[in-house]
């Protein structure tokens, strides 16, 4: 990690700015629910007879977008202003989960009208629960403080009880091998020493051995276990934080960078409506998903401006994180971050000029707190123009009577991002806008360690599996995995597309010339094997097995030369899969991580990787259920499900704060475009050995 650039545009407006400046802005279909929105929700469903009990939490409320045609028709289907006005009629709702009277209750809310009403109800009844609120959280932190059995645990490690701070965590689903506590929705809580005088990183000192079970709905401890005592990990050394860490700064350094932007942003924002180059999309807020990429379409330059879809909807649809520690304090680590947290509801403030460079604009996102009221998300959004130097595409010519010339074209990105905090977990969740018509998605992983403290010093202490890596004194920072599921929505050139497997086999060369000629030394060759995928099961992939190039195509449209038009998906490191065994608890909730690709059929309420209730899941209700179906998915509206997966080895530099590491993916357009979009990009200014100085100096 080097030194943070800093950015200096002439023109800077933040996208509240510029949506205000828009007095003729009407909402957007998929625009994020507002929190006046937010407030007429809540007042349905507190006004409704429906749900009588009381009290009421709020755990899940978003946009229920309306039906994929009507926006599709709305976005792309007018052919003038006039029939633009007049598709504003799609119907504004909400979707809510909701808890009163120990049960899970569903709402839609029609938002549309002047008074916000409920349009149906249902009760679930299946399993899993919906996610934590903060409410749940804080109440239960407050719990142990006044339990006997815990003050007793804490003064047994020589401290006092004012010193240690719990969290909830999800106790995973492990079936019938766990208390079932009658069905309640149950939760287990750790604890830290927490003395921010001593060291802001509470997670390096945990109070080991020490588990509680929670009754969230009861709101009170109903299981407690106190297996042994460890030695508190000391805070010398573990802090993080610049006042305490230095100065003097001794570490790497460079001198700080600077973007220039004389002619102001690149970009406008309209609303939720982005413009760019010759990109154009929507940025929506969920408080389960964080940001939301919609209606990406490129602009085709050689066919006159024509607007060509590439994307309709876009979001991390899951983070799974399970640890690989089987003993009794850790073997329910098992997190589903969105489902059971909410990535937007945990959406980070960006630190301008620092998170995102100067030249950045914010957006704010709004959720509903657990009594239903908005809560304003500031700044959790930017989007900025990335110089980093690189190449869009370049060619030295230095052969025949041309003339030594080279044509080089800067690479410029447009990025949207977010930072999501999950606990001790920074994820930086990035998508980044290619002017070649690529979409690269990539997730930084930064942070710092879940720790599990140890009686040992030395790695030559040690004689069993400590289910992770000695990082300091009494310190085992846990092995564990992190999958990252994206639920991408492609519409290449239209709806109805097909997955393709572009098969790279080798061959022996027999000798035999097809076209004549005589034979070549030659002894073998790669060729291509052209593979539609019929369903669901051919549209799996472990793209680690075997070398392929993986393509979603619309057969209906082809180039002029014949080739179907299409995007191909390029993983970018991080392509780990599960190694969990099939039958173990973890893994049955969370199944698609064998895989990193999944291809399915759009299905409007197929969203969520882990289901919609993910907290005690049981893998009945997943994307790998879902595919069991084994429907077609050629020539079909189809959705792409990418998994970026990492085994984490933790290690000493990974300590008191973990330098950042990233896996991505991308999806390229293949034979979409008749030639190099870019070709007739303008050279920069004053560029020294372009063809319009031939000869010029190397």
């Amino acid at each position: 990690m080097g030194h943070p650039v800093v950015a200096v545009a002439i023109v800077f407006v933040s996208a509240a700015i510029a949506m205000a400046a828009s007095s003729q802005y009407s909402h957007h279909p998929l625009d994020p629910l507002t929190a006046t929105e937010i407030t007429a929700i809540r007042a349905a469903v507190l006004a409704s007879p429906l749900v009588p009990a009381r009290p009421l939490f709020f755990h899940y409320v978003g946009l229920d977008e309306p039906d994929k045609p009507d926006v599709l028709s709305y976005a792309y289907g007018a052919a003038d202003a006039a029939a633009t006005s007049s598709q504003m009629t799609l119907p504004r709702r909400a979707f809510v989960i909701a808890r009163a009277g120990g049960q899970s209750h569903e709402f839609t809310v029609d938002i549309a009208a002047d008074n916000a009403s409920v349009l149906s109800h249902a009760v679930h009844r299946g399993p899993g629960f919906p996610m934590f609120t903060d409410e749940d959280q804080i109440a239960a932190m407050a719990l142990p403080y006044t339990y006997p059995p815990f003050v007793e645990s804490v003064r047994r490690r020589g401290l006092d009880v004012g010193e240690v701070g719990c969290g909830v965590l999800s106790r995973g689903w492990f079936g019938a091998e766990q208390p079932a506590y009658g069905g309640a929705r149950v939760a287990k809580m750790k604890c830290v020493v927490v003395d921010y005088n001593a060291t802001a990183n509470i997670y390096a000192r945990p109070v080991e051995g020490v588990v509680m079970v929670v009754d969230l709905d009861r709101m009170a401890i109903i299981g407690y276990r106190d297996r042994a005592v460890f030695t508190v990990p000391k805070a010398e050394g573990t802090d993080y934080r610049a006042d305490k860490v230095g100065p003097p700064f001794t570490g790497p350094a460079a001198p700080p960078g600077v973007v220039v932007q004389p002619e102001g942003r690149g970009f406008h924002v309209h609303g939720h409506l982005v413009k760019w180059a010759n990109w154009e999309f929507h940025v929506g807020f969920d408080m389960r998903a964080g940001t939301v990429i919609s209606l990406a379409s490129v602009n085709d330059t050689d066919a006159g401006g024509l607007k060509r879809r590439v994307l309709y909807r876009g979001f991390v649809s899951e983070i799974f994180v399970p640890y690989m520690d089987p003993e009794e304090e850790w073997y329910f680590h098992t997190f589903t971050d969105a489902g059971e947290y909410g990535l937007g509801a945990l959406a980070s403030q960006l630190q301008r000029g620092v998170d995102c460079p100067a030249n950045a604009v914010y957006m704010d996102g709004y959720y509903a707190g657990s009594d239903g009221k908005p809560v304003k998300a500031e700044d959790v959004i930017c989007l900025f123009e990335r110089y980093a130097g690189d190449v869009a595409w370049r060619h030295t010519n230095g052969i025949g009577l041309g003339g030594l010339f080279s044509e080089v074209r800067p690479d410029v990105t447009l990025v949207v991002r977010m930072v999501v905090t999950v606990g001790n977990y920074d994820y930086t969740l990035d998508w980044e806008f290619k002017t070649v018509g690529s979409i690269k998605i990539v997730v930084s992983l930064s942070g710092i360690l879940e720790m599990k403290a140890i009686n040992y010093t030395h790695v030559d202490q040690i004689r069993e599996d400590t289910h992770g890596t000695l990082i300091t004194e009494n310190t085992i920072g846990v092995y564990h995995d992190h999958f990252v599921t994206y639920h991408l929505d492609l519409d290449i050139d239209g709806t109805r597309n097909s997955f393709i497997k572009n098969n790279i086999v080798p061959k022996r060369n027999t000798g035999v010339r097809a076209t004549g000629g005589a034979p070549a030394p030659r002894r073998s060759y790669w060729t291509v094997l052209y593979e539609v995928a019929e369903t669901e099961a051919e549209g799996q992939v472990n793209i680690n097995s075997a070398p392929a190039d993986l393509l979603f195509v619309n057969p209906s449209k082809k180039t002029k030369i014949g080739n179907e038009v299409g995007y191909r998906l390029i993983p970018t490191g991080a392509t780990a899969t599960s190694l969990l065994a099939d039958d173990d608890y973890p893994e049955r909730r969370a199944s698609y991580t064998k895989k990193q690709v999944w291809v399915t059929p759009y299905n409007k309420s197929e969203k969520w990787a882990s289901g919609l209730y993910a907290e005690q899941s049981t893998g009945d209700d997943n994307l790998a259920a879902w595919s069991k179906r084994n429907r077609s998915i050629k020539d079909e509206d189809i959705v792409l499900w990418y998994t970026v997966g990492l085994h984490h080895v933790p290690y000493q530099e990974d300590f008191p704060v973990m330098p950042t590491i990233s896996g991505a993916l991308e999806v390229r357009p293949s034979n979409f475009f008749e030639r190099n979009p870019l070709i007739r990009t303008k050279p920069p200014e004053n560029s020294p050995n372009c063809s319009c100085s031939i000869g010029g100096s190397a």
